[in-house]
């Protein structure tokens, strides 16, 4: 029989592989730049969590850089002091027990619109369904302590939305695993990027409210093959 810590120390290994791999996915949609932007993902049953170290290389990211910290951020294990943004995540998964991964980019256009302190409309179907609706602008904050995270925590109370621009500064999404909150700052840069054009060309139509509940409602219960849970097409 396995042991207790066993246990824990396999799972840690197995969120470390998931978090060190998705990495990868903020570079090949050029989300982020040189070492900004970090994913994270919680170990289940456990008040720990896994993250990026700070200011590594992408390229040179593997499972054994990841710091594993407390909720606090206070590091547990690793060989490297973990990401500036430790205790934005740190603070979410506290305060959001259903949250089992964060991820923070400077993706170009949606960081615009942050840059801006607006809101991205829904006007599209795709932001319907990932969204819920608007995807909301959160507070100016300070980097370093958990003054992000409660941005993020109060600012997405009462929305759909698992992305949040942050004043001036740029994105956090939030999902149940890390893989889903990866996706959500995939389709929040694209839907910035074509509200952003459709903008140029005019003023873009927003789609009614019943409408929107009706494409949330069966892209998130409907859409995509069984057992699966991130409505990937």
């Amino acid at each position: 029989m396995r042991t207790y810590e066993a246990a824990l120390t396999e799972t840690v290994r197995s969120i470390r592989e998931v978090v060190a791999a998705l990495h990868a996915q903020l570079t090949a949609y050029r989300l982020v730049a040189w070492t900004a932007g970090n994913v994270s993902g919680r170990v289940p049953g456990h008040d720990l969590m896994v993250i990026k170290p700070s200011g590594v290389d992408y390229a040179d990211l593997t499972a054994d850089s990841m710091v594993v910290c407390d909720l606090d951020g206070n590091v547990v294990e690793g060989g490297y002091s973990p990401s500036s943004d430790t205790a934005a995540h740190a603070y979410v998964y506290r305060h959001r027990p259903d949250v089992g991964g964060v991820v923070h980019t400077h993706s170009t256009y949606a960081s615009a619109w942050a840059a801006r302190g607006e809101a991205i409309p829904c006007v599209l179907t795709a932001m319907a369904d990932e969204f819920g609706g608007d995807i909301p602008v959160g507070p100016f904050a300070m980097i370093g302590d958990d003054s992000i995270g409660r941005g993020i925590v109060e600012t997405l109370a009462g929305h759909r939305s698992p992305a949040v621009l942050m004043r001036n500064h740029g994105v956090f999404t939030i999902g149940a695993t890390p893989r889903d909150a990866v996706k959500a700052a995939v389709m929040c840069e694209d839907v910035a990027r074509t509200v952003h054009i459709a903008r140029q060309l005019g003023t873009p139509l927003t789609i009614d409210a019943v409408d929107v509940d009706r494409l949330y409602a069966r892209y998130q219960k409907v859409y995509g093959q069984p057992g699966r849970t991130d409505g990937t097409e």
